[in-house]
């Protein structure tokens, strides 16, 4: 018998960073600097609630699909640079014990963790980064990976790196996280008050019910 391998994934925004709120606001914001129009906040409309996703169901809807692209590049770079302008004034709070979870979880030999987020990688890493959570060692897959987040959360599963897997748990904090780990078939675990679920936790300081829903 070989040792059990869990697999922990992780969402990044209202998951471990107290980043939902001015992150939707940049994005909505970013999308208006560059096409013009409000969108949001009610994500549950889109196909894929992703930053990549909802932005080629606007560019869509806008009968822009020629030159979504640029868009698509313009948008980033906007949302990149009001997210690194939030944080540069008001900086940015990691969920309590997300640190210290993320650090347990990364030292025990059984287990192996990657972040899957529907946000771009480069506000994702700059996030982590500014709450203090990056961990080099993690694996992180993206809408700049996929515009699907099923697809992102597949992905992450694969940087992971090992392959198999005894059990696989998704950290989310959205109806969308829920309905991305029943498709997978991931066993699923809410963060914060935003949804509810069987199973939950207000924070990592809940650490030991954390660990038991992994099944550790």
């Amino acid at each position: 018998m070989g040792k059990i391998v869990h697999l922990v994934l992780f969402d990044i925004d209202g998951t471990l960073v107290e980043s939902y709120d001015f992150d939707t606001e940049c994005f909505q914001a970013a999308t208006k600097d560059v096409l013009g129009v409000t969108i949001g906040p009610d994500w549950s409309r889109y196909n894929h609630v992703t930053d990549s996703g909802i932005l080629i169901e606007v560019i869509e809807e806008l009968g822009l699909k020629s030159d979504s692209d640029r868009i698509t590049e313009e948008v980033r770079e906007r949302f990149v640079s009001r997210v690194a302008d939030h944080i540069s004034c008001h900086g940015v709070s990691p969920i309590f014990g997300a640190y210290e979870f993320l650090s347990q979880l990364v030292a025990r030999q059984n287990v192996a963790v990657a972040f899957a987020t529907g946000g771009w990688s480069e506000s994702a890493r700059m996030k982590l980064d500014a709450a203090g959570i990056s961990f080099s060692s993690i694996a992180l897959a993206s809408s700049s990976d996929h515009y699907s987040r099923t697809d992102i959360m597949r992905l992450a599963e694969k940087r992971a790196g090992n392959g198999r897997y005894d059990s696989i748990t998704y950290f989310g904090d959205g109806p969308w996280d829920q309905k991305a780990s029943e498709t997978l078939g991931y066993n699923f675990v809410s963060v914060g008050s935003r949804i509810s679920s069987p199973q939950s936790i207000r924070d990592y300081t809940e650490a030991n019910v954390a660990l038991r829903y992994i099944g550790l």
